[in-house]
């Protein structure tokens, strides 16, 4: 038998703390929210992807009665990217929540199904992707990628 520990590193911080390019990621994840189609959980959640050129590319959660035949905003401005800009890399990924007419204290972080598309992000791409959870006390940016979200994710 063998134990091993996971460690993983992050950055809580501020949003004026972030550099530039992540202010406007998150500002263009908190936009996003305003297009978000979300009667049944009253969550808007809005998210923005920064491609290699510095292209940024947005999405929000698109909900349906029919659970679970709606999409979240992580997939919706992943599977957008890649379908806009097919072999564009994706470098980072914000995502912000709006939740009775406020943004949401903390940072959310995304679903389980969200971090195994962000998982395959990497591996398509050969390259990280840094995450910024944003919340309007305060973010978390981790700059480790997906592994850091979903050690163990599905692969063949």
């Amino acid at each position: 038998m063998e134990r091993n520990d996971l460690k993983i590193s992050y950055v809580k911080c501020q949003y004026d703390e972030l550099d530039d390019e992540m202010r406007k990621l998150a500002d263009k994840a908190r936009e996003a929210t305003r297009a978000s189609y979300s009667p049944y959980s009253g969550y808007a959640v809005g998210a923005a992807v920064l491609l290699e050129d510095g292209t940024i590319v947005t999405g929000c959660n698109q909900e349906n009665i029919a659970y679970p035949s709606g999409l979240c905003a992580e997939r919706t401005a992943l599977f957008a990217a890649g379908a806009a800009h097919p072999g564009k890399a994706v470098t980072a990924l914000a995502v912000a929540a709006f939740h009775e007419g406020k943004f949401t204290p903390e940072p959310v972080t995304p679903c389980g199904a969200c971090r195994q598309v962000l998982s395959e992000t990497e591996l398509r791409y050969g390259r990280k992707v840094r995450v910024l959870l944003t919340g309007a006390d305060y973010c978390i940016f981790i700059e480790g990628g997906a592994g850091d979200l979903l050690p163990f994710s599905f692969s063949f």
